[in-house]
């Protein structure tokens, strides 16, 4: 695909600090704490004018990846998806100006392909014979289609309630649904125990470190659409928090390398209340998340009671000056219904949990009418369709004439204006 140097020096723990060679580990064999991966960020030599000359995917920022064996590279064309300035909801929610990152138009319809292209990538550097995941069913499919491009099986292991679309998607791209009866936390833990007794790679487990490295991407891309600067808020779907903390070290690197002035911008966790262990630790000013046993939220890709990520979300939360703030179904699905009247944009509940806690803090004070705000749309509505398909009104036939069509319009505009009203 392309060559050049490889600028991982090592993998470092988050906790402790010890560092290891960049194999398939991903964890501390100190303290048990995650790892991350550290690059030789002073010899990077990224600029604006070679940036401006690559593909427009997330392999344009190839320096900041942890790849080896670039011939190998997986490539559906994910990323540099588009950040639309949004006047007509920003008007609603009473902002001057908005942005959404759109992430439905990504190959499977999530921003975790970010991640799954460069976890499968990764795979076929480690020989691995089979990859996987658990998934809340986004990232099913992400790792699904990477493992069919890649030639390789994929099992993936999700919850047995999730929404029959990502399931319906997943296997299509050939994968082998593993559902368990449970919700994600318990997949994770059976998930982790096959990652350990088979040589399969598993994105988000043991490919971990080099998975979330995909996802800042999407960090790079709001920076550089918006002209080499950063917004005032980034508004953030949050469930395991490994999204929020890899925009948060996408800004500090683009910071490093010059390409950006500072990256003071504030990061909101946005969850659903029925499942908000993150919210609730940074309300209550605590340092630690509980978990929450049952999830129950409309939104299910955000429903991981127990956050891999949460601490280190919430520190980010905090050094950013950011909040994080909860909304309930019904305000999720009036926002997914405001974003798709007012923009023409079909978000998944993910998306529209964004969109109801960006409402939520204006409304509050906490974030002002002059201050520029994205909110990232994460999935697409498709996704999840039967529970939006629940909460929509029942469609009305008329018969094929004139008279019963003035009739039907009639109505409608009588609602409109109580609407109005």
């Amino acid at each position: 695909m392309f060559e050049l140097d490889n600028y991982v020096k090592a993998l470092r723990c988050r906790e402790c600090g010890k560092e290891f060679p960049p194999t398939k580990v991903y964890a501390c064999n100190q303290c048990f704490g995650p790892l991350e991966v550290v690059y030789d960020i002073d010899s990077v030599n990224l600029g604006r004018d070679l940036l401006n000359i690559r593909p427009r995917n997330i392999w344009r920022y190839r320096e900041l990846l942890p790849i080896n064996d670039w011939k190998r590279v997986i490539d559906l064309e994910v990323g540099y998806t588009p950040l639309r300035r949004c006047d007509r909801l920003a008007k609603a929610l009473g902002l001057k100006t908005l942005y959404i990152k759109d992430d439905t138009v990504n190959p499977t319809g999530s921003f975790k392909d970010r991640p799954a292209a460069v976890a499968v990538s990764k795979a076929l550097e480690f020989d691995a014979e089979a990859v996987g995941c658990a998934s809340t069913g986004n990232l099913a499919a992400a790792v699904a289609a990477h493992a069919a491009k890649a030639e390789l099986p994929c099992y993936v292991f999700i919850p047995a309630d999730t929404e029959i679309n990502k399931i319906i998607q997943a296997a299509t791209y050939g994968a082998n649904i593993i559902a368990i009866k449970g919700n994600y936390d318990e997949v994770n833990r059976f998930a982790l125990q096959t990652a350990e007794a088979y040589n399969w790679a598993f994105a988000n487990i043991n490919m971990r470190p080099y998975y979330v490295e995909g996802s800042k991407t999407l960090a790079f891309e709001v920076c550089e659409q918006l002209g080499w600067k950063t917004p005032d808020h980034i508004i953030v779907p949050t469930a395991s928090g490994a999204l929020l903390c890899a925009i948060d070290r996408g800004l500090k690197q683009f910071n490093e390398l010059g390409l950006i002035n500072n990256e003071s911008v504030k990061l909101t966790a946005a969850q659903p209340e029925g499942c908000s262990p993150i919210v609730n630790a940074f309300k209550s000013g605590k340092d630690i998340i509980e978990p929450i046993e049952k999830p129950r939220t409309i939104a299910r890709s955000l429903a991981i009671g127990d956050p891999a990520d949460g601490i280190y979300a919430l520190k980010a939360i905090r050094q950013s000056g950011g909040i994080a703030e909860s909304a309930s179904d019904d305000e999720i699905i009036s926002a997914i219904k405001l974003l798709g009247k007012t923009e023409g944009i079909f978000a998944e509940p993910a998306g529209g949990v964004a969109i109801a806690v960006a409402k939520k803090l204006v409304e509050s004070g906490e974030i002002s009418r002059d201050e520029e705000v994205v909110c990232c749309v994460t999935g697409s509505g498709f996704k999840a369709s039967e529970c939006i398909l629940g909460n929509t009104s029942k469609f009305e036939a008329i018969e094929p004439n004139f008279k019963a069509l003035e009739k039907f319009v009639s109505k409608i505009k009588e609602g409109c204006k109580k609407w109005e009203k």
